[in-house]
């Protein structure tokens, strides 16, 4: 059967929201923004997490919907913000982008265009789709082992075939940021791992697209202590999925 291009849920075109989940981001904050292709968005929604810095006062001058956490609540806390602010403003597929600068937005259109043609609910861009180009491009080769790793951990507990578990570039359609109880979720890093486990247990479909990254001075990075907190944790969330098949059920797996 040919899967029905999506409608939008108040009539007409797909309402398309990026949303920008934001930390100290101003030094890369004008240009991601110049490079997003307006014509495939309708709003850009940033959330700032307690900068720091001019991150809010540069928001505020560009053509972006502006959130602003008075506490610091992490960048699942954030991310969470994020989504809700998407679903209320009646988002039909909701793009993250982060506004570092590391992903290009030139491929949003790309991003959303299963996801339109009701082919996906979720779209990962995939640094490791194409083999070579993250590590040419930057990507330090011990975050590229860790990677691969885990994604492989991951896909045997998903029952998937990802090339890459771990990317932060990500569009979701609107049917499952309401049908996955993402609000239960971590407010650190491990929350996306825990959307991608919720995402396949419930049965959503996930493609991926190739996506190239940037990597420099200013781009956000986990370093190698908190890049094995955040693979622990990962490991611990897809333990938990199994042990939530196995009968000890979890609240993160029921909509």
């Amino acid at each position: 059967m040919v899967p029905a291009p999506m409608e939008g849920s108040s009539g007409g075109d797909p309402k398309v929201i990026v949303v920008m989940p934001a930390r100290q981001a101003a030094a890369t904050l004008k240009q991601t923004v110049s490079e997003i292709p307006l014509e495939a968005v309708d709003e850009i929604i940033l959330v700032d997490d307690s900068s720091t810095d001019e991150t809010v006062e540069l928001a505020r001058s560009l053509p972006l919907t502006v959130v602003w956490h008075p506490h610091q609540v992490g960048y699942g806390g954030n991310q969470k913000t994020c989504y809700m602010q998407a679903l209320n403003h009646g988002a039909d597929v909701v793009v993250m982008l982060h506004p570092d600068g590391q992903y290009e937005p030139g491929l949003i259109p790309s991003m959303i265009a299963p996801i339109i043609a009701g082919e996906a609910d979720m779209v990962l861009g995939s640094r490791l789709a194409v083999p070579g180009a993250a590590l040419a491009a930057g990507m330090p080769r011990w975050k590229w082992l860790a990677n691969r790793f885990l994604t492989t951990i991951q896909n045997w507990i998903m029952h998937t075939d990802l090339s890459e578990a771990h990317t932060g570039y990500r569009a979701y359609s609107r049917d499952l940021l309401i049908g996955i109880p993402f609000l239960r979720n971590s407010l650190d890093f491990v929350f996306d791992a825990e959307v991608l486990y919720q995402a396949t247990e419930l049965g959503y479909r996930i493609e991926e697209v190739p996506a190239r990254c940037r990597y420099f001075d200013e781009a956000s990075s986990v370093g190698f202590k908190s890049g094995v907190v955040y693979g622990t944790k990962t490991l611990l969330a897809g333990a938990r999925l199994m042990l939530h098949r196995a009968g000890w059920r979890s609240a993160k797996y029921r909509a």
